[in-house]
């Protein structure tokens, strides 16, 4: 098609006796249906064959990353501007015998749409690109979505600047400059993007918070895994399989616990206390020290004991009639070595961390056995049964050193003291 052909074909239907503008008018509609087909030709050659031809080419290499790019239709959408450009070439032949503003009408919508699919191409690729990271060992520490994010507002923010700058028929350069004096405005409704883009900087430059971390943040009542960092939210999957989203500049201006450190330690803490009732503290006696001797993880504790304590007694001359005098052991200091002998030899403790049996502050409730242990599984429910197997046992065995473990009297304790 060219001006000759259109200059030909309009002479031709004068010559069949048809008014010069009637003549246009067709002219301009054979131009148009010829343009139209054109465009329909090209689009079901771009979509049907070649990018059916690339699918192919893709599925026999051996690399996914091309997998990857034609999943997220990079390919399909870039086949979009082909027929835009056959219109764009073509449209000034149908309205060559109109005003030149219907040319460009035509021609600046084709830009508008190739803009658009533009916008849509680039959308893929970036998400191409970060599926790509995904798939890389770093992108479990370093996640970048928030970087993504922003970027794409970039991306559609200029986007948008010049179809602005078709539709007036003004420069990109007018426009930006009213952007700058409208910069407050636009600082106040993009607030939460700019403080979420900010944050996410900070989270990932601080390695603060990542992907697949237990985090725990009560004011937003979160308490699970973190399954997405995007711009502006933080999503959670609590334990009870609800999902909690933190806004995530929140993760910066606020505080929340990030469990990563337990899960890569190797351990996790068991923390609990016993209250044992004072008044059943008391000196062992001798049927006390040999009912110790026969238990196995305490024999060589007592015998050792027993050497050092009578000699410490002998060599400062301690009168042993009096029970206040001198060294001797105690049924607390006893029970507090067994436990920490029984947790030692326990499989499921890690004796390579830090290892307390120790007294708190005694209270009006009793003396705190407080344990302060770490388990070598770290998996929950396993961590549960280990904590619970442990106290089951210990407050088993508190009643052989003729303890008492302290709690509040119930209605069964005032019954048996009715008379």
């Amino acid at each position: 098609m060219d001006s000759k052909l259109g200059i030909y074909l309009k002479e031709w239907l004068v010559n069949l006796g048809l008014s010069e503008d009637v003549s246009i008018l067709i002219n301009t509609l054979i131009f148009l249906i010829a343009i139209i087909l054109l465009a329909f030709l090209v689009d079901i050659v771009t979509k049907k064959i070649i990018i059916s031809l690339i699918g192919r080419l893709v599925r026999k290499t051996k690399t996914k990353w091309d997998d990857i790019f034609f999943e997220r239709k990079v390919f399909n959408r870039l086949a979009h501007i082909a027929p835009a450009l056959i219109i764009f070439y073509t449209i000034g032949y149908a309205f060559i015998d109109f005003h030149p503003n219907y040319t460009s009408i035509v021609q600046g919508g084709a830009k508008i749409y190739m803009l658009l699919i533009g916008l849509l191409v680039t959308d893929s690729f970036i998400n191409a690109l970060h599926q790509i990271y995904c798939t890389l060992p770093i992108s479990k520490n370093r996640p970048i979505k928030g970087y993504v994010q922003g970027v794409k507002i970039i991306i559609y923010f200029l986007g948008i600047i010049l179809i602005l700058s078709i539709l007036i028929n003004k420069s990109p350069k007018v426009l930006l400059t009213g952007v700058g004096a409208l910069a407050a405005v636009l600082l106040f409704v993009f607030k939460d993007t700019i403080l979420g883009l900010v944050a996410s900087i900070q989270l990932s430059a601080n390695d603060m918070v990542k992907s697949g971390d237990w985090i725990e943040m009560p004011n937003y009542n979160a308490d699970g895994t973190v399954t997405e960092i995007s711009l502006h939210t933080v999503k959670v999957q609590n334990w009870d399989k609800t999902i909690s989203t933190i806004p995530t500049y929140a993760l910066v201006s606020e505080a929340f616990n990030n469990w990563r450190g337990m899960e890569e330690s190797g351990g996790r803490r068991i923390k609990r206390s016993i209250n044992i009732d004072m008044k059943s503290i008391k000196f062992c006696t001798k049927e006390m020290i040999e009912k110790y001797k026969k238990i196995h993880v305490l024999k060589d504790y007592i015998k050792k004991k027993e050497v050092e304590l009578s000699e410490y007694n002998k060599e400062n001359k301690i009168d042993e009639s009096i029970l206040v005098n001198g060294r001797r052991l105690t049924n607390i200091g006893t029970f507090r070595k067994y436990v920490e002998e029984y947790l030692k030899k326990h499989p499921k403790i890690h004796n390579d961390m830090t290892f307390l049996i120790r007294h708190l502050q005694s209270t009006e409730k009793g003396l705190p056995i407080e344990i302060y242990v770490f388990s070598n599984d770290q998996v929950w429910a396993n961590y549960e049964a280990i904590q619970a197997d442990i106290f089951d046992h210990i407050l088993s065995v508190i009643p052989e050193f003729e303890l008492n473990v302290f709690q509040n009297p119930t209605g069964e304790d005032f019954q048996k003291l009715r008379p």
